[in-house]
């Protein structure tokens, strides 16, 4: 059953760990419902969080999110260890909340991830590339934009929203603008060299056939001292949706796995 807590998050119930999923771009707690049906089969709870929220009252730069995002995890804990799975700049999110210490995650899977641009003229192209997506957002008929979003040849396949969520992302329009300005991969500064400092087990995933991020996740599990690579078989981008049941069973059997830290 899902429970829906009055910030929007859905949360599962299932085993002894609670998996905290950070949706992408343009994207709702909602979208994750059919994986979290999926992880609750194979005995792992989930917490679908509403990153739009962090965004209600006031800008948050990027680089606030980590700590602010931690806490709001501290403030719902209920004994139950928790991991954390973000999804492309749910996945950017992540490494931010990973690298505040202390934190509260156990263990992480990042997906289709960007640990961030190192060349300053790339960043400012993609922060005024960005800039134009927060006015589109803003301005132009909500299901345009959506379906101009959806429709970027980098994120393959349509995306499957459930029902009623352009209504639903429709309300969020404001948070959403917002945040190709507070979390554009431009405004990010480039997390490689600190990757080494998260020494939790990670699960770096990557789709088989999207191969800008697929080099990238290569060289993030190079730099990281717990990191295992996983490739979804014939996906693109969108792996919770392209290879949805793999990425239940691969997160599954990871969160299973020897090398994480007893639950307590």
């Amino acid at each position: 059953m899902i429970r829906s807590s009055k910030l929007a998050d859905e949360r599962r119930e299932a085993g002894s760990l609670e998996c905290w999923l950070l949706h992408g771009t343009a994207g709702m707690a909602a979208d994750w419902r059919d994986f979290a049906k999926c992880l609750a089969e194979l005995k792992t709870g989930s917490r679908a969080v509403d990153l739009w929220r962090f965004l209600e009252c006031e800008p948050m730069p990027i680089h606030k999110f980590g700590a602010a995002f931690n806490a709001d995890a501290g403030d719902n804990a209920r004994g139950t260890p928790k991991v954390l799975l973000g999804y492309s700049m749910g996945g950017r999110l992540a490494l931010h909340a990973l690298l505040e210490n202390p934190h509260p995650w156990k263990a992480a899977v990042i997906v289709s991830a960007h640990p961030g641009l190192e060349d300053g003229k790339e960043r400012e192209a993609r922060r005024v590339a960005d800039a134009e997506w927060a006015t589109c957002a803003l301005s132009l008929p909500w299901p345009d934009f959506l379906s101009a979003w959806d429709a970027q040849p980098a994120l393959g396949a349509a995306f499957p929203r459930p029902p009623g969520a352009s209504g639903a992302l429709a309300m969020r329009r404001r948070e959403i603008a917002r945040s190709f300005v507070d979390w554009s991969l431009g405004a990010q500064q480039p997390l490689w060299e600190r990757l080494r400092d998260i020494s939790i087990p990670v699960l770096w995933v990557a789709g088989e056939n999207d191969a800008k991020f697929l080099a990238l996740a290569r060289r993030a599990v190079e730099a990281m001292p717990r990191a295992t690579l996983a490739i979804a078989p014939g996906a693109g981008h969108r792996v919770p949706w392209q290879a949805r049941d793999w990425l239940a069973a691969e997160t599954a059997r990871f969160l299973a796995s020897d090398q994480l830290p007893p639950a307590r």
